[in-house]
């Protein structure tokens, strides 16, 4: 079994790379799992981007964890070991509970690391991150018509953004995965898109 992850801000161009990986031929028998908030049927039960204490964001990281645990329920249940391909990993979870605790105090980070530890997830072998500088983040979203009062803007805070790339990229605390790579997310959307392809098909 082979775990690919896929990370980085929202408008970074997960998405598109992720409908050009489902139309490969060579991954026709892999498995793809959606983003934890797509994973949640219910939009009140979507914990809050932004948490008001360690105990909410703890209690928000069990609710993600908990999809964690359907993850690997789903591929335990293959009868062949597939090709895993993720929007997101709990390496996201943790970026986002290291930032809060950057920005607001709080200590949940390192409980989440130590829950991490009991609970059943994928580690991916390879996770790839997208790589978008804000004026290109900026520009996407209001493209796409983004507003400053959605619920979950905090998501696309300058501030939380450049903490949760930190985790990733600033080396001074491990991540989940085996193995990063970093991929230019400010380049035309089918370049980015070529560039991921080429990893999962030949550097996995």
């Amino acid at each position: 079994m082979t775990v690919i992850a896929l990370e980085g801000p929202s408008y970074a161009g997960k998405t598109t790379v992720l409908q050009t990986l489902r139309a490969i031929p060579a991954l026709s028998k892999a498995v793809f799992f959606d983003c934890y908030v797509k994973s949640i049927r219910s939009p009140e039960s979507i914990p809050e981007a932004r948490t008001g204490s360690t105990a909410e964001q703890l209690t928000a990281f069990a609710v993600f964890m908990g999809i964690e645990a359907q993850r690997v329920t789903a591929v335990t249940r293959r009868p062949v070991e597939p090709v895993i391909l993720l929007d997101r990993s709990v390496d996201t979870l943790l970026a986002h509970a290291k930032a809060l605790d950057e920005l607001a105090g709080y200590t949940a980070y390192p409980a989440a690391l130590r829950h991490l530890q009991q609970l059943p997830h994928l580690r991916p072998d390879l996770t790839i991150y997208l790589d978008a500088s804000p004026e290109s983040l900026h520009l996407r979203r209001k493209h796409a018509g983004h507003t400053t009062t959605e619920p979950h803007y905090f998501l696309h805070d300058d501030d939380f953004l450049s903490m949760a790339r930190s985790y990733f990229l600033n080396g001074k605390q491990p991540v989940i995965t085996r193995r990063l790579e970093v991929v230019s997310a400010d380049q035309p959307p089918e370049d980015v898109a070529q560039t991921v392809t080429d990893l999962v098909l030949n550097g996995r």
